[in-house]
């Protein structure tokens, strides 16, 4: 089977298309940089922007099935940059994959695209998207799900799926900018350290990614949905953090601050890199805190029925996995 990846040299993409290329798939990348390993394990990397539709109508030829996984993340940029890719893009995929004639299109959301600043607690895919999302990623990532479930018809299938805090080899973004805060001694605990989180290794969510592939095609009552993606194992994120610390040579975060003091910092934090350092990123936002200090974990009952989802690795054997990448 042919099958294109938009952002393939991702973290997400990169760890799909070589489960993808290991189960005999025939794999097309998609995104605007170069990646000669991809090139070195049978991959065909085509360069461009999401925006671009022609590109994309060239990307998409000679393909049966899309994993969407290409995104704007982050915090820097105008929410014109951030729809741009994540909704314009998704809307030319949509598009393509209707004039190139592709049936199956599977697209990596987040969790976060439900996250408004207030806890959840065991939620299930019925919870309704905020309706004041926290930031630009989260708010045109629930726009572009929203447009890649409606598109589910009869010729082509759709579904979406949400892992939530991905860790594992990989990932240059969150949890090593964790660890490089407390390397230079400015890791603080926010609030009282008691919130319920869930992680998802990669292996897991690239493991949902193949087996939604069977779902979409085999299963008509798994396309159209949304899916939470996790490890099926809330954690205390502190905890979790403190460990991820530990298996990494680090002492454990001791020092606190509150919440308020935390809020107060990333408001200002945000106001002074939009200001002057708007191409880069905060080291502290209000996204962010609301992430360390509030729960999030998920009912991922969806995925275990409909994409027979069954999180192989553990929250602990991840981390001992990870350890030996880094």
């Amino acid at each position: 089977m042919n099958a294109l990846v938009t952002g393939g040299g991702g973290f997400i993409g990169s760890a799909l298309v070589h489960e993808l290329v290991k189960r005999g798939f025939k794999v097309t990348t998609f995104s605007r940089g170069e990646y000669p390993e991809l090139r070195k394990i049978g991959v065909e990397v085509k360069r461009g922007d999401l925006s671009d539709i022609n590109a994309v109508l060239n990307a998409c030829g000679n393909t049966d099935m899309v994993f969407h996984a290409a995104a704007k993340a982050g915090i820097s940029g105008s929410y014109k940059d951030y729809y741009r890719t994540n909704v314009t893009g998704t809307e030319n995929i949509i598009y393509a994959c209707k004039i190139k004639n592709i049936k199956w299109l599977i697209y990596t959301s987040s969790a976060s695209v439900v996250f408004g600043g207030k806890d959840i607690e065991g939620s299930d895919e019925s919870i309704s998207y905020p309706s004041r999302p926290l930031s630009y990623y989260t708010s045109t990532k629930a726009l572009a799900e929203q447009i890649i479930l409606k598109a589910n018809t009869s010729s082509l299938k759709t579904l979406s799926l949400r892992p939530h805090l991905v860790y594992g080899p990989g990932d240059n973004h969150l949890f090593p900018g964790i660890i490089s805060r407390a390397r230079n001694g400015r890791l603080r605990r926010i609030g009282d350290g008691k919130n319920l989180t869930d992680v998802s290794y990669i292996d897991n969510v690239v493991a949902a990614h193949i087996n939604s592939a069977h779902a979409i095609i085999n299963n008509p009552d798994s396309c159209g949905k949304a899916y939470f993606i996790t490890n099926g194992e809330p954690v205390l994120l502190w905890d979790f953090l403190n460990m991820m610390l530990q298996v990494s040579g680090f002492e454990p975060v001791r020092k606190s601050a509150p919440v308020w003091a935390a809020s107060l910092f990333s408001f200002l934090n945000e106001a002074l890199h939009k200001i002057f350092l708007e191409k880069s990123e905060p080291s502290l936002t209000r996204f962010l805190v609301s992430e360390l200090t509030k729960s999030h974990w998920f009912d991922i009952s969806r995925a275990r029925s409909l994409l027979n989802y069954k999180p192989e690795i553990s929250n602990i054997e991840g981390l001992h996995k990870w350890l030996e990448y880094i």
